[in-house]
């Protein structure tokens, strides 16, 4: 194989010949170049992996939306007029063309149209018949929206059971391994004879959004002709057992043939198959099954007859009627089947061969992947299902690196410096959290640790006691290209691969190492404070120190009215909002460009006399509030609905309490609301390496960029002495006030804002090239981080810091 660091020519070359009957759509209309050219255009630049978690709209499909919905007038379909009757033609030939992409036949199942995948299967869970004696099956290896529906079936007194697949001694054969029996309510006794039919749900997805496993379907219909196969002969298995589908990822590169395996639901989502529309699913019922759902709810569109003032009421008698509540919505409708005419130029068969090629090529150069020292650098997950129950994988490609000390590598780290490469994938557990567990190897008690350490979905706690606590994700669509694989492999290769030292230079951080020179003096030339968290700071000459480190600095922050803490990540305009205080008048003067009068606040008085607990950064915090009109200028200047707070605790109590991992680094004094320290040191001669290495960048010869200390909010800058020396620093003097260094600061995509002549630039820079030389165990370090050493000394004038105080390093 080409080592995927080779020239992408090269690469290529060897890929065709070994893929080029599978790749590229040789026998479409357009091949897969031309198809990116002309239909995906803004993806010039940008290499998108994250097809499993919402594929990418065509352009050309964008086009023919928009001049269909502005040539053509579409009424709401429940009427009769001409606008209408387009409508209600429209909407029947999409039911036709889902069903036809299955292979379903219309006299056989229906196509229900729902707000998308996950509606549908809320729609099979709370209409279902259960009863004491069904139970609920399904995979280990599904979605939380189907294990949702677990809770339908055990508030209704049955059982819910998960399976998962071991070897057999036979290839052919399907052996099941069960997970405990799960029963909410004792209140029936399964011995008791039934008085009804029985009714189970065995659920299971046509490709695992995990790993990229696709199910063999025959287990349909093993599990509706010999279900004691998959429960041996349990008691469980008695009744009539229907099979539900979730298809929502599979069936944008392998729709079921519903003609042979006749499932009883089958649940799809549009914008995996297409990219728009979003907020669409359909729900495919067999005849026979959907008559057995019990709906209770009727609306506008399910009912033929009612009576408002007693109990009345005739409902629909077709089965897509009486289950599509309300008006649909039918402008959506009407842009699926441009979707369709997109794939049906391509032929489903021919984009499974196309991803799957891909897919292919980058398991097989990850699994090639090692370190200088020999050491394997990935675990690809999904590969060893090759039991009867599983058919192959399909275009994901699921992983986690090792580094070369055998350590892991975060899975947030992957991604955060994935997109400063210019390259979209995800991370974590894709809501899928049985695949997870069952492929990283975490146990109930893994689990349970974790969620105590704080773990929740989406967050930064990536590795907890030595695992992951989640997976890489990479997944292909139909308009991916080789290219974007290589760019991905070589962004591995680059960034996480350990080559040999001669190349590895400026991939580690480095600190310069003053011994054996005359130490040159160092002096502190800015003081910043800023008062409102993620709002601007102000310079001073001098400023007292307190127990939370600079007085005031950081004990007020804004939080909207859905309890979310502003920050400039999200809200950069807050960068724009000026703050300053004046101790003589005891006085916080805000300043924005959005309101035409200066806010003033008095440090002494103007607060409310609520008091509320709020949760930052793993630290619990007592805080007070303000009036209405002062709420009122913030909600202006940020230009959403928000309120200030200001921290009213003597101490914040730290919520982790068993030490485990929290993003506060100071766990031993008081804190107002920073991220992790009291304070914040940068170095200008750190800033200047930095900006050297900006402009050696070849991109960077016409434009040159410069960032300067204020970039990195900053509480303490100082000059003097060699670029990152402050790394190796114990501690620091600054006149006679003592400080402890808790270590560097690890960077975020914060420092990427630009802000000129009152707008907001994002780029990847400086955390680009910061990434490349600064980066150690997941982090991207700069600056240091401090914890103010406070006194006895009852003299407030003796604690401040000032500037041209000289700094002395500790030992």
């Amino acid at each position: 194989m080409t080592p995927p660091n080779a020239k992408m020519d090269t690469a290529k070359h060897q890929f065709l010949q070994e893929f080029g009957d599978s790749y590229g759509y040789p026998n479409a209309p357009n091949n897969i170049d031309h198809i990116r050219a002309t239909q995906f255009k803004r993806l010039d630049g940008s290499v998108y992996l994250d097809h499993a978690g919402a594929t990418l709209y065509s352009e050309l499909q964008m086009e023919a939306i928009f001049k269909d919905l502005s040539t053509t007038l579409y009424g709401n379909p429940h009427s009769q007029s001409n606008s209408s009757l387009a409508t209600s033609d429209v909407i029947e030939d999409a039911r036709h063309q889902v069903l036809k992409l299955c292979n379903a036949s219309p006299k056989e199942y229906k196509c229900i149209f729902t707000s998308g995948a996950t509606a549908a299967l809320k729609l099979v869970g709370e209409a279902f018949p259960w009863s004491g004696h069904s139970t609920f099956m399904y995979t280990i290896e599904n979605h939380n929206s189907v294990i949702g529906i677990r809770e339908y079936a055990l508030n209704k007194g049955a059982a819910a059971l998960a399976i998962d697949f071991k070897e057999a001694a036979e290839s052919s054969v399907i052996k099941v391994s069960h997970h405990p029996i799960q029963k909410r309510s004792e209140a029936t006794v399964l011995d008791k004879q039934p008085t009804g039919e029985i009714y189970n749900l065995f659920a299971f997805p046509s490709e695992c959004n995990f790993s990229g496993v696709r199910f063999n379907l025959d287990l349909i219909n093993i599990v509706k002709e010999d279900s004691e196969k998959l429960l041996d002969g349990s008691q469980h298995c008695r009744g009539n057992w229907m099979v539900l589908l979730d298809a929502a990822k599979g069936c944008s590169t392998d729709p079921p043939d519903l003609s042979t395996y006749k499932a009883d639901f089958v649940v799809i989502s549009f914008y995996k198959l297409f990219g728009y529309p979003t907020g669409l699913g359909a729900l495919l019922a067999r005849n026979e099954a959907a008559k057995l759902l019990k709906k209770s709810y009727f609306s506008g569109g399910t009912v033929a007859a009612s009576i408002a003032d007693i109990d009345f009421v005739k409902r629909r008698e077709g089965i897509e009627e009486s289950f599509e509540d309300g008006t649909l919505s039918f402008l959506s409708i009407a842009a699926i089947r441009h979707g369709f005419d997109i794939l049906n130029t391509l032929t489903p068969l021919s984009i499974s061969r196309h991803t799957s090629s891909l897919a292919r090529y980058t398991r097989n150069t990850l699994l090639a992947l090692r370190h200088a020292n020999g050491q394997e650098a990935c675990v690809i997950y999904g590969l060893e299902c090759l039991k009867a129950a599983y058919n192959g994988l399909g275009p994901i490609v699921s992983f986690n690196l090792k580094r070369a000390d055998g350590s892991w590598v975060g899975p947030r780290e992957v991604e955060k410096l994935a997109s400063l490469s210019g390259i979209q994938l995800r991370t974590g557990c894709f809501c899928n959290p049985g695949a997870c567990s069952k492929y990283l190897g975490l146990s109930h008690a893994d689990l349970l640790s974790n969620i105590e350490a704080g773990h929740v979905c989406w967050d930064d706690l990536d590795i907890l006691h030595g695992k992951p606590t989640g997976a890489v994700r990479v997944s292909f669509g139909y308009m991916s290209t080789f290219e974007d694989a290589w760019r991905f492999m070589n962004f591995i290769v680059s960034s996480f691969i350990l080559l040999p030292s001669s190349t590895l230079k400026s991939r580690s951080i480095q600190s310069t190492n003053e011994g054996g020179k005359t130490t040159p003096e160092r002096y502190l030339t800015s003081v910043v404070v800023y008062p409102i968290k993620s709002c601007a700071g102000f310079k001073v000459d001098s400023w007292p120190l307190s127990s939370t480190g600079l007085l005031y600095d950081r004990e007020w922050l804004l939080k909207s009215m859905n309890d979310e803490i502003l920050t400039q990540k999200k809200v950069p305009e807050m960068n724009f909002i000026a703050t300053k205080i004046d101790l003589k008048t005891g006085i916080l003067y805000v300043e924005s460009p959005r309101c035409k009068e200066k806010l003033l606040i008095e440090l002494k008085s103007n607060l409310s006399a609520a008091v509320e607990e709020i949760n930052v950064h793993a630290q619990r915090y007592e805080v007070m509030g303000y009036d209405n009109k002062i709420d009122t200028w913030f909600s202006n200047a940020v230009g959403r609905p928000c309120y200030l707070l200001r921290s009213n605790s003597i101490s914040c109590t730290r919520l982790n309490r068993n030490q485990n991992p929290s993003i506060c680094r100071d766990l031993k004094t008081r804190l107002n609301f920073v991220n992790e320290a009291q304070l914040l040191l940068i170095s200008e001669e750190s800033v200047s390496d930095l900006n050297q290495r900006l402009n050696s960048k070849e991109e960077s010869v016409e434009s040159p960029m410069e960032v300067d200390a204020m970039r990195f909010r900053p509480n303490l800058v100082i000059s003097g002495g060699a670029p990152y020396v402050e790394d190796s620093w114990s501690g620091l003097k600054i006149g006679k006030r003592h400080f402890t260094s808790l270590g560097g600061c690890n960077r975020c995509q914060m420092i990427n804002l630009n802000y000129r002549a009152g707008e907001v630039e994002r780029s990847n820079e400086p955390l680009a090239t910061l990434a490349a030389y600064r980066r150690t165990k997941g982090k991207i370090l700069f600056g240091i981080l401090l914890r103010y050493e406070g006194d006895n000394e009852t003299e407030e004038e003796t604690s401040w810091v000032h500037v041209g105080q000289e700094v002395y390093p500790d030992a």
